[in-house]
């Protein structure tokens, strides 16, 4: 869950990045990926899950799609919002630090199992 949430967390931070550089475009509209929650519950809710390149479906890709957001849009109908992107962008960052201290947790929980310590 920890590497699903560090990828999703990778892939909204592109978009995120891709809005603010359309930040003056005329006619752009702002877009988002889907809650991770909603996504991972999506992707694997049910069903085998390839985990290991050898296995089934390993072929297939975790990119999400971007969606078009609606909200209030400027003269030019661009509707993007720096200060939105700003929080976004935050909470990105909240959620790629919660992957990390997952990493971190497991690997120090490895390390004791197997007698090195911290």
């Amino acid at each position: 869950m920890a590497q699903a949430l560090a990828s999703h967390a990778g892939q909204r931070m592109g978009v995120i990045a891709k809005n603010v550089a359309h930040a003056d475009t005329p006619g752009y509209k702002t877009r988002d990926l889907p809650d991770f929650a909603k996504t991972y519950a999506d992707q694997h809710g049910q069903g085998l899950r390839a985990t290991r390149p050898g296995h089934l479906d390993a072929g297939a890709t975790n990119k999400i799609e971007p969606m078009i957001l609606r909200g209030p849009g400027a003269p030019n109908g661009n509707s993007v919002s720096l200060e939105g992107e700003m929080v976004k962008a935050a909470t990105v960052r909240q959620d790629h630090d919660m992957a990390l201290a997952v990493y971190t947790s497991t690997s120090d929980i490895l390390k004791l199992a197997l007698g090195r310590g911290r």
